[in-house]
C-alpha cells in the first residue's frame, strides 16, 4: 500500500485505480459529488465510491496525465464535497443477498450461535446509532438502532434480522433510484474524444484533444464526435446535435455553418476551424453546469430535509412513550421502525434530477434544483425583445428612393458604404445587395461613426448612411420628406436607415427583425401555465415597440428606448410590487437584469456573460423550449408535493397502526420501505414523462 499525501493506493493496474481516502468515510461526505467531479476529468471512464470503507475505484484510459489529475482532485477536494445530511451507505448486492438469506434461515443455526450471529449482523446499525446520538442527536440512525436493540433485548431474533435486512434493502433501492436519475443526467454528455485529427501544413495529424488550439483545422469523419465549437471551413455533412440542442433530426451543415462540440457527424466529412476549445466549448460549459447542479440543494429541498429531521425526535419520543406506558418493546419497536425522513428527503432530488434530464433532452439546461423551483414559482416574465422574442437577424423589408436614384442604385450605394462595417444593419444591407447581384461602387475615405452611421466618398461625392439623428441633426441634411414614411414604417415595426448624397436625402431603407414564428403560441402557453404578467423591454423607438405589442396579444406591458441599467431598474420595480420575476435575454447588456431577477433565462446565442449569469439556458433557438421548461418545473413541483403528502400520510397511518399494536415491527418496516421506494419511483417517473405535443405551429400548455 502506497501513500501520496493522504491518498492510499490499495491496488493499481494499467487502467484501474483502487484508492483509500479518509475523507470519503466522513459522515457528511457526498459520494455522488465526488463521482461527478472525477468523471468530469478527461480520460476517466467510470467511478465507484464506497463510503463504508472510504474507498474509490477509478477506471481510466491509463494515461499518466489522467492518473495525476485523479490524485490532484482527491488531494484538493472542494467544500462542496461535504453535505449537511447523510444516508447510510447502501450495501452491495452480494451482501444484501447474504442478509436476506440470514434473515430467513438464521433460525436454523444452533441455538448458541443465533444470538451471536444476530448481534454481529446488527452491530453496524447499533454502533452507528450510538455514534449518531452523541454526535448529531436523535436522527434516523438512532431510530433504526433502537428498533433492532429492542428486538434483540427481547430475544426476538427473527424480527431483528428481518429489520436489518429491510433497512439494507430500502437503502439499496433508494441508492439505486438516485443513481439512475443522476446517471441519466450525466449520460447526456458522457461521450468524450481523446484524440482528434488536426490539419498541419496540409497533413492530417493525430493530436490529443487538449492540444487543439483556436484557429486549428479539425477534420471529422462519419461516426465521430465533433470536439470543438467552430465553423465549417469545407465539406458537407449531416450532424446529429440531439445531445446538445435536443433536436432529434440531423441537420445539414456546409461551409460557413456553425457546429457545436458534442455533436455526432453521421454522414459526410468536415474540416472545422476551431473557435472555442477545451473548457471554453459549449459541451464543457454545460458539463460544468450539470456537475455543479448535482451537488446543489434548493431552498425547498433544504426545508424538506429540515422538516424530516424535526420529525425524527417526535417519532423517537412517541416510541419511548408507548414503551413507558405499555412496557411492550414489540409495539415500541414497530413505532420506531416508521420514520418520515427517507422519503421526504429523497423524493425532491430524485424528481428534480429526472426533470433536469427531460428538460435537457428537450433543449433546456436548468442549473440545479433551485432554478427549477424558481421557474415553477414565477408569475411574471420580462423579455428583452431583440434576439429573444425576435429572431435577432435583421431582414431588409423595403428600399424607398426619394430623389434621383432607383431602388437598386440606392441599395448598392448604401451597401458600398457599409460593406466593411461589422454591424447587424450593415450586414443586412450588404447581404440583400449580394442576393440581388448588385455591383457595389468603389468607396474611399470610409469613416465609421459609432452608434450613428458611415461616411464615405464615391467619385468625390460624400455619401452618408445612418440614423435620422446622424443625417439630420449631426450633418444638417433636411429629412422632412421622409416624415410620413417614417411614421408608417415605425408603426409597422420596422427600423429605418437614411441615405444621403451630396448634402441631399436620397432615400430610406426599412429593416425588420421578425418576430419568432412560435412566439405568439409560446406567450399564450405561458399565460395558461400560470404566468400572470408578460413585459417586453427594448431599446427601439416607441412606435416599433407598440407594433410588437399589437402583434403579440399576450404582452401586458412594453417599455421602449431603454438603456441597460434601466432594464434592471424595471425588474427591481416589478419585484417591489410583489411579483416573482423571470428575465429572458441574450446580450451582455442583459446581465444586470438576469442577475437581479429570481430566474435568468438566456437564449442559445447569448453572450458568455449572459449565459453565466442565467439559471436557465436554452440549448436550441426555439422559444418552445422555454415553455417546456416552465411546464416541467410546474409538473415537478406538483410531483414533489404529492410525494411529500404520500410520505407524511402513509407513514402517519403506519405509525398509528404500530402504536395500536396492529402491526409487527417487520410489517411496519416492510410497509415503510415499500412506501418510500414507491414515492421515489413515482417521483422519478413523473420527471421523465413530460412530452411536448403539437406541431410547428402549436404549443400545448396544459398541465
Amino acid at each position: 500500500m502506497m501513500n501520496l499525501d493522504g491518498v492510499h493506493i490499495v491496488h493499481e493496474t494499467g487502467g484501474r485505480l483502487r484508492l483509500r481516502c479518509r475523507v470519503i468515510g466522513a459522515w457528511n461526505f457526498d459520494p455522488a459529488y465526488l463521482e461527478a467531479l472525477l468523471e468530469s476529468i478527461d480520460g476517466v471512464e467510470q467511478v465507484r465510491v464506497n463510503p463504508a470503507v472510504a474507498c474509490v475505484v477509478v477506471y481510466y484510459d491509463g494515461a499518466p496525465d489522467t492518473r495525476d489529475a485523479v490524485f490532484a482532485c482527491l488531494e484538493h477536494l472542494p467544500e462542496e464535497s461535504r453535505r449537511s445530511g447523510r444516508r447510510r451507505p447502501a450495501p452491495n448486492p452480494v451482501a444484501l443477498a447474504g442478509l436476506g438469506i440470514f434473515a430467513l434461515a438464521g433460525g436454523l443455526l444452533p441455538a448458541p450461535l443465533r444470538l451471536a450471529a444476530s448481534l454481529l449482523v446488527a452491530s453496524p446499525i447499533l454502533a452507528e446509532g450510538v455514534v449518531t446520538l452523541f454526535t448529531r442527536g436523535v436522527k434516523i440512525e438512532v431510530l433504526d438502532a433502537a428498533v433492532v436493540g429492542f428486538s434483540l433485548a427481547r430475544r426476538d431474533l427473527f424480527t431483528a434480522n428481518a429489520v436489518v435486512f429491510l433497512l439494507a434493502l430500502g437503502s439499496y433501492l433508494e441508492e439505486l433510484s438516485e443513481q439512475r436519475t443522476t446517471g441519466l443526467l450525466r449520460g447526456l454528455l458522457r461521450p468524450r474524444v481523446e484524440e482528434v485529427w488536426v490539419e498541419r501544413d496540409g497533413v492530417e495529424v493525430g493530436t490529443p484533444v487538449d492540444a487543439v488550439r483556436i484557429g486549428d483545422i479539425v477534420v471529422c469523419g462519419p461516426g465521430e464526435m465533433i470536439p470543438v465549437d467552430g465553423r465549417v471551413d469545407s465539406g458537407d455533412a449531416l450532424v446529429n446535435q440531439s445531445s446538445i440542442t435536443g433536436e432529434s433530426v440531423p441537420v445539414h451543415v456546409s461551409p460557413g455553418s456553425e457546429v457545436l462540440s458534442g455533436s455526432m457527424l453521421e454522414e459526410g466529412r468536415l474540416r472545422i476551424r476551431a473557435d472555442r476549445v477545451g473548457s471554453e466549448t459549449g459541451i464543457a460549459r454545460i458539463s460544468s453546469f450539470l456537475e455543479t447542479s448535482l451537488g446543489t440543494a434548493s431552498v425547498s429541498q433544504k426545508r424538506s430535509a429540515e422538516l424530516a429531521d424535526r420529525l425524527v425526535p417526535l417519532t423517537f419520543g412517541l416510541g419511548m412513550g408507548i414503551y413507558a406506558v405499555t412496557r411492550d418493546p414489540r409495539r415500541a419497536a414497530a413505532v420506531l421502525t416508521v420514520d418520515y425522513s427517507c422519503a421526504v428527503k429523497l423524493a425532491n432530488p430524485v424528481a428534480v434530477k429526472s426533470a433536469m434530464y427531460t428538460a435537457a433532452r428537450l433543449g433546456v439546461l436548468l442549473k440545479g434544483s433551485q432554478a427549477m423551483d424558481s421557474l415553477a414559482a414565477v408569475d411574471t416574465i420580462v423579455f428583452d425583445k431583440t434576439g429573444t422574442l425576435t429572431t435577432g437577424v435583421l431582414r431588409l423589408a423595403e428600399v424607398i428612393p426619394l430623389a434621383r436614384l432607383d431602388a437598386d442604385d440606392l441599395l448598392a450605394l448604401a451597401a458600398g458604404a457599409e460593406e466593411h462595417y461589422a454591424h447587424p444593419v450593415a450586414r443586412a444591407v450588404v447581404r440583400e445587395a449580394r442576393v440581388r447581384g448588385l455591383s457595389l461602387p468603389a468607396m474611399s475615405q470610409v469613416d465609421f461613426i459609432v452608434a450613428h452611421g458611415v461616411s464615405a466618398y464615391v467619385d468625390d461625392c460624400r455619401v452618408l448612411v445612418g440614423s435620422r439623428h446622424f443625417i439630420e441633426e449631426d450633418e444638417g441634411i433636411d429629412c422632412a420628406a421622409a416624415d410620413d414614411l417614417r411614421r408608417r414604417l415605425h408603426a409597422e415595426g420596422k427600423s429605418l436607415l437614411f441615405i444621403a448624397r451630396d448634402e441631399r436625402l436620397e432615400g430610406v431603407i426599412a429593416l425588420r427583425d421578425d418576430i419568432r414564428p412560435e412566439a405568439p403560441a409560446v406567450l399564450s402557453g405561458l399565460k395558461q401555465s400560470g404566468i400572470r404578467h408578460i413585459v417586453v423591454l427594448t431599446g427601439d423607438h416607441c412606435d416599433m415597440a407598440r407594433a410588437l405589442a399589437d402583434e403579440l396579444e399576450a404582452v401586458d406591458e412594453v417599455h421602449w428606448e431603454l438603456k441597460p441599467e434601466q432594464k434592471a431598474a424595471i425588474v427591481a420595480r416589478l419585484q417591489a410590487e410583489g411579483r416573482r420575476i423571470a428575465f429572458a435575454g441574450d446580450g451582455v447588456n442583459d446581465a444586470p437584469a438576469l442577475v437581479s431577477a429570481e430566474v435568468g433565462i438566456c437564449m442559445p446565442g447569448g453572450a458568455d456573460l449572459a449565459r453565466d449569469a442565467a439559471q436557465v439556458v436554452l440549448l436550441k433557438d426555439d422559444l418552445r423550449a422555454l415553455l417546456s421548461a416552465r411546464l416541467i418545473a410546474r409538473r415537478t413541483r406538483r410531483s414533489i408535493e404529492r410525494g411529500f403528502a404520500a410520505a407524511v400520510g402513509g407513514n402517519t397511518v403506519f405509525l398509528l397502526l404500530a402504536g395500536m399494536g396492529a402491526i409487527t415491527p417487520v410489517t411496519a418496516a416492510l410497509l415503510h420501505n415499500l412506501n418510500t421506494v414507491g414515492i421515489l419511483a413515482g417521483s422519478g417517473y413523473a420527471g421523465l414523462q413530460y412530452r411536448p405535443s403539437g406541431g410547428d405551429d402549436h404549443v400545448d400548455a396544459t398541465e
